[in-house]
């Protein structure tokens, strides 16, 4: 557990705003509230709980006005911790923000943890691990879509589906258990083949939300494009008619992109980053050069790459060792200034993409720039139909990569007839990483790691 104190923050964004929230959470947070809060026209006195009251807020000692202010006093268990927590609406000039929080801090309250508040509506039952964690992927959600899926996981999606796992293999375990307990009753493990179809039947339950995993995380974090190609090909202009604004210089003359430059875009949802490198060639200039270095350096760490061609040439040697550098990545073949005769040789450009999938465009008049959105979004999710629960934190994925190990040693186990003791005993740890995920087995140093990734004030 932990100490029952009340903790308090400002919840809401640093900076200048038309209101802030001061958050107020514990035993001592409604007492705190009548020492500091008049109701208008004087009617001070018993706080209803849930109903917002307009006043100000005072110094007990010397009776001066901080704020006029709303307040709401939400009792405990019906409130986002499941303690007594108060919230003051105050204006949201860093000053006056400041002040009311200093005098909350004052009346006996303690300044909160990143992520206490949280923190305590999960020790308090209010929500499990999985949940809380979500709340904060919810908070720095890029796109409506990764909003959704968090929103999905606050409101219990995965904690369900986890949920009834756990259920199938306390069925399972049960039965081993029996013939741990009961030794005498001569229990053949409840008949072995059965017993083995249900471990395989869960264990693939499992691995299909795990396959999940890289879904659900590009949605997240986000995914990162490389775009890159020999000078002049026109990557700069490329990246621009992505963006529908003319965000970098474009010159005719080669290497005038020397750094890396990156922009957000959002594809259906699908939160992309596009890096704009520097043009792959041998150089004597020493500040082409470095961006070159630049250049390989973001395609290494890429999810996927935009090797970005010239229609209207033959290809180069240039050409050739871009194409090369980017063989076993992921990506598409771009072939830009398809508004002028085509020139470049699709045989020898099939051989050297080994099949990456070719997309036209014109960067220039802005053609193509649409289907080649659709077609990198189709090569980042391979596919568009959405798993039916979507995992999108590794520490959930780590849990049930062990809860599946452990699955697959118990059915070993069991298929070369050993004591049922050491089949319990896998089964117990696949159940121990199930409970891990929602938080029924709780660490301090998992949730230390969690909640201190928060926000103060959340």
């Amino acid at each position: 557990m932990y100490k029952e104190d009340t903790i308090a923050a400002v919840a809401t964004p640093m900076g200048e705003g038309g209101v802030a929230v001061v958050r107020v959470s514990g035993p001592d947070a409604q007492r705190i509230a009548t020492e500091i809060f008049s109701r208008s026209g004087g009617r001070n006195g018993h706080l209803r709980s849930h109903t917002l009251h307009h006043g100000v807020i005072r110094a007990p000692e010397s009776g001066a006005v901080l704020d006029e202010v709303l307040l709401v006093l939400m009792r405990k268990p019906r409130s986002y911790t499941g303690e007594d927590v108060v919230e003051v609406h105050c204006h949201g000039g860093p000053l006056i923000v400041r002040q009311v929080l200093e005098l909350i801090l004052s009346r006996g309250a303690r300044h909160a943890e990143p992520g206490e508040f949280t923190k305590r509506a999960f020790l308090n039952g209010r929500m499990d691990l999985a949940q809380a964690e979500a709340v904060l992927d919810l908070i720095r959600a890029r796109t409506e879509k990764g909003a959704r899926l968090a929103l999905e996981q606050v409101r219990g999606e995965l904690s369900k589906w986890v949920g009834d796992l756990r259920e199938e293999l306390l069925d399972i375990l049960v039965q081993v258990e029996a013939a741990v307990d009961f030794p005498d009753e001569e229990i053949e493990l409840l008949q072995r083949e059965e017993l083995a179809r249900k471990m395989a039947a869960l264990r693939e339950k499992i691995s299909r939300i795990i396959a999940s995993y890289d879904w659900g995380r590009l949605f997240r974090e986000g995914a990162r494009i490389c775009i890159v190609g020999r000078p002049n090909v026109g990557k700069s202009s490329l990246l621009n008619a992505l963006l529908g604004e003319e965000r970098v210089i474009v010159t005719p003359v080669p290497g005038t992109t020397r750094d890396v430059i990156e922009e957000g875009i959002n594809l259906s949802g699908l939160p992309v980053v596009l890096w704009d490198t520097a043009g792959i060639r041998e150089t004597q200039d020493e500040v082409e050069k470095i961006g070159v270095g630049f250049s390989l350096r973001h395609l290494a760490e890429a999810e996927a790459v935009l090797v970005v061609l010239d229609g209207s040439a033959p290809l180069t040697t240039q050409d050739e060792t871009v194409l090369k550098a980017t063989t076993e990545k992921k990506g598409l073949a771009v072939i830009n200034k398809s508004d002028l005769p085509r020139k470049l040789d699709f045989r020898q450009l099939k051989t050297l993409t080994h099949n990456k999938e070719a997309v036209f465009v014109s960067a220039k008049e802005g053609k193509g720039s649409d289907l080649l959105k659709s077609k990198i979004r189709e090569l980042l999710l391979d596919s568009e139909t959405e798993p039916p629960v979507v995992l999108t934190n590794v520490r959930h994925k780590a849990a049930l990569e062990r809860a599946e190990r452990s699955l697959n040693e118990a059915r070993g186990a069991l298929y070369e007839r050993l004591p049922p003791e050491m089949i319990a005993v896998d089964l117990q740890e696949a159940r121990d990483s199930l409970e891990e995920i929602i938080g029924m087995i709780k660490s301090d140093d998992i949730l230390e790691r969690i909640f201190t990734n928060f926000c103060i004030g959340k």
